[in-house]
């Protein structure tokens, strides 16, 4: 286990992505369960997807009753405006999760990744080495490990072979970021996040995505013909692993070679147990008729098709989470089915109740 070092508690916290699904988590369980907090949140609330979804998340924000919440809608690419955040509120934790998701929107819209994912990291990188902050966390993805054959993903992997544009400015990330730990002794951590699902997600996600189709009686499509394995993390989990990492700056020590190490760290937040995603689908047809969602007699087998894998995919996400275990005690743990059940529920208050 790593020392605590970063006490939460009375801090002014930034959290770029607030209106996001991780980022919306995050902000509730800051704001609940810690004392004198000050919590400011950034996002540019794009219509990436159905804006009403984070509209119902800062609602959902807006609605707890404790400390101090801000929030401020920008884009992250405005360097003017990260640069006065940092200056007005001087954060001492950066959460950065604002970032333009997805790997096949990545294939046909390039531009907004280079200035999300890449222009907008490099501001928050410079506004933390000019507003020393004590802990950097940032997003990373399990799409960096590309094509890898080897099983389960290990951060110790060589990960030279993005087979997305999402996957190499997340690559990029990591890279930018292990720069400045080392050029300006900031430290930084990067969280490879595996799949995350759950109530209020993004509906780009096949779960959501397959939901709403199967609402509207329209196929849905199940990759290289169900061949696939995703280490689906749920929202919680991924929450928690990230504010206990947020309480572990690494710190910077001196190499076997006398010559200093950077204070940078990454790791994977994963639930290290992939589901066949024909095993994922039986689960969530289940629980979509055990919330109510869709009737008892629907008729899956004719609205499920088996299609070739698409260009960016991969056949098969698995994170090794030892490290995870090791420093912090943790390893996310919420069964497929659990999460699966509180994500039918929500969709059943949010859009069929309704």
């Amino acid at each position: 286990m790593v020392k605590k070092n970063v006490d939460l508690n009375g801090q002014t916290i930034l959290v770029t992505g607030a209106a996001g699904f991780i980022g919306a988590n995050l902000v509730i369980k800051l704001l609940k369960e810690y004392q004198n907090v000050k919590v400011v949140g950034l996002d540019n609330v794009n219509d990436y997807y159905d804006v009403s979804i984070k509209e119902w998340r800062l609602n959902d924000i807006a609605g707890v009753q404790k400390n101090e919440w801000v929030f401020i809608k920008g884009n992250l690419a405005d360097k003017a405006l990260i640069d006065s955040v940092f200056t007005e509120y001087k954060p001492a934790v950066v959460v950065n999760l604002a970032a333009q998701a997805g790997v096949r929107y990545s294939i046909s819209n390039p531009d907004v990744y280079i200035e999300s994912n890449l222009i907008g990291f490099y501001n928050i990188l410079e506004a933390c080495r000019n507003n020393m902050v004590a802990h950097l966390v940032y997003a990373s993805s399990s799409s960096v490990y590309g094509s890898n054959k080897k099983v389960p993903y290990s951060t110790e992997d060589k990960v030279d072979n993005p087979v997305s544009l999402y996957a190499a400015t997340k690559k990029s990330n990591e890279l930018l970021a292990h720069a400045y730990s080392k050029l300006y002794n900031i430290p930084s951590t990067g969280l490879r996040f595996f799949t995350v699902y759950g109530p209020a997600g993004r509906p780009d996600m096949a779960y959501f995505g397959f939901t709403n189709k199967l609402v509207k009686g329209q196929t849905i499509e199940i990759f290289n013909y169900g061949n696939c394995k995703r280490d689906f993390t749920y929202i919680d989990d991924i929450v928690e692993g990230i504010i206990r990492v947020m309480q572990h700056a690494p710190e910077k020590k001196a190499g076997e070679d006398g010559l200093p190490i950077p204070p940078y760290m990454v790791y994977n937040i994963g639930n290290n147990s992939p589901e066949n995603l024909l095993d994922f689908v039986q689960i969530l047809q289940e629980e979509l008729i055990a919330a109510q969602v869709l009737p008892s007699d629907y008729d899956f087998e004719a609205h499920k098709k088996l299609v070739p894998m698409q260009a960016g995919d991969v056949p098969v996400t698995y994170a090794d989470t030892t490290p995870l275990e090791r420093d912090f005690g943790f390893k996310p743990n919420t069964s497929l089915r659990e999460g699966l059940k509180r994500f039918a529920k929500w969709y059943y208050e949010f859009y069929i109740r309704k």
